[in-house]
């Protein structure tokens, strides 16, 4: 190629990434959507942070023209459902998910149609093509409050994550068919290193997320949802925490509670295995060029979006 005809190559470090993301946001008239996951310099960007309930929320009531998602991809096309005329942009469109990747639409389809008097309730880590086939979504702060307001004579599919199901099934008493599908960092804390972690610090209370398999909730002190994990660590009076959930919240829960000691949980191995690959895949870099260019754009099939909106507003409506 002709090297008269070639653009000039942007260089990034001389800009003030943050300032040029503020002034695109006024541009565009944008939103930025961030989860608590993300690294805490775009969190400090955020127009909202939240967990999955949350910005679900915030993407239902926005009134802006574009919705920046620095999240994950079942994340920004759960705001594409909600907001059809509105362009979504996602800074990394490899920002996947173990639990959507590991939940195929048509495996799961031939699962549902295999047990036709069940109803499926799916945990909105998963596609839209999943969404599709739901019945209701469900967070990990609404999960529990869902599933009681079903009939208890109705059976019920639960998908895409065996961990929170069976936490769920622990909590309602409802018998649930579980899909066999788990998040890769909450899999990865050991029970073996958290009890060797609370001998260290004896005075530290252990907080989880139910993605978290059984051994590792049933030494918790509080489970919950992120924004739950949160909360409890501002509202008790205990000074230290271990934190047995993907590290980002970390960061907000220090700005919360600064006085207060918070130790992440360590993985089975001598690895970062506490971070969400995914989810670091998203750089401020990346926020800066997608708000830049309009792309990576969250685009769906109006077919399949109209099918996975109505389990969304359920959700929404039923928590």
């Amino acid at each position: 190629m002709d090297t008269l005809t070639q653009k000039p190559v942007l260089n990034l470090s001389s800009l003030n990434l943050e300032e040029e993301i503020i002034e695109l946001k006024k541009k565009l008239n944008a939103v930025l959507l961030v989860h608590y996951y993300q690294e805490s310099e775009i969190q400090d960007l955020a127009d909202h942070i939240g967990d999955s309930l949350q910005l679900a929320r915030q993407a239902a009531e926005t009134n802006a023209d574009v919705i920046v998602f620095a999240g994950v991809h079942f994340m920004a096309e759960t705001a594409k459902i909600l907001n059809p005329n509105k362009k979504v942009l996602l800074p990394d469109l490899n920002a996947g998910c173990s639990l959507a990747e590991g939940c195929p639409a048509p495996i799961f389809k031939k699962f549902k149609e295999e047990h036709p008097d069940h109803i499926v309730i799916s945990y909105i880590n998963c596609s839209a093509a999943v969404k599709a086939l739901s019945d209701i979504i469900c967070t990990s702060s609404n999960a529990v409050k869902i599933i009681e307001q079903i009939p208890k004579e109705q059976k019920i599919i639960f998908a895409p994550d065996k961990n929170l199901g069976r936490y769920i099934i622990k909590k309602t008493g409802r018998d649930m068919l579980l899909w066999e599908g788990s998040c890769i960092v909450h899999e990865t804390f050991s029970e073996r290193k958290i009890i060797e972690l609370k001998t260290g610090n004896p005075n530290a209370l252990i907080i989880a997320h139910p993605e978290c398999e059984e051994s590792v909730l049933n030494k918790a002190d509080f489970v919950g949802s992120t924004s739950a994990l949160l909360k409890f660590t501002k509202e008790n009076p205990a000074n230290e925490f271990i934190v047995a959930t993907e590290e980002g919240i970390i960061y907000q829960m220090k700005m919360a509670s600064p006085e207060k000691i918070f130790i992440p949980a360590p993985p089975d191995a001598n690895c970062a295995c506490n971070e969400c690959p995914y989810m670091k895949l998203n750089t401020i870099e990346k926020l800066y060029l997608c708000m830049k260019d309009g792309k990576p754009e969250i685009l769906l099939d109006e077919e399949l979006r109209v099918k996975a909106l109505k389990p969304s507003k359920r959700m929404l409506e039923m928590s």
